[in-house]
């Protein structure tokens, strides 16, 4: 099965983004599953890298690091970076400059679509 996940929410202040990613991380261990993830909105800032939170926290930056090194593609709306002034140098390894064409394609691709 394909998974779609769409992510809105900033990492921080709101679970929502936090428990896509618990989803995305728990479904990514299940036989026959495939992901890609899509950060959209406030969720851009999630793949911010230099992420710190206190000890006993969770960090979204390594919650997507854990996608990023199973080589579960991540794609970043480059409007809501370019919104947010985070460039392309400040995400983290695997989170990738995206389009809404990319999505469009990632849409296509999904059997299923995930938004948080």
């Amino acid at each position: 099965m394909k998974y779609l996940f769409v992510l809105n929410d900033p990492p921080y202040g709101t679970e929502r983004s936090y428990n896509g990613l618990r989803l995305a991380l728990s479904l990514r261990k299940q036989e026959g599953s495939e992901l890609r993830v899509f950060l959209m909105a406030d969720a851009v800032a999630c793949g911010k890298s230099g992420q710190k939170t206190p000890n006993g926290y969770y960090n979204l930056e390594r919650m997507l690091k854990g996608l990023a090194v199973a080589k579960v593609p991540i794609g970043a709306c480059g409007s809501c970076i370019d919104a947010r002034g985070i460039s392309e140098s400040d995400l983290l390894d695997g989170v990738n400059r995206s389009s809404m064409e990319q999505l469009t394609e990632w849409t296509i691709w999904a059997d299923k679509i995930i938004v948080f």
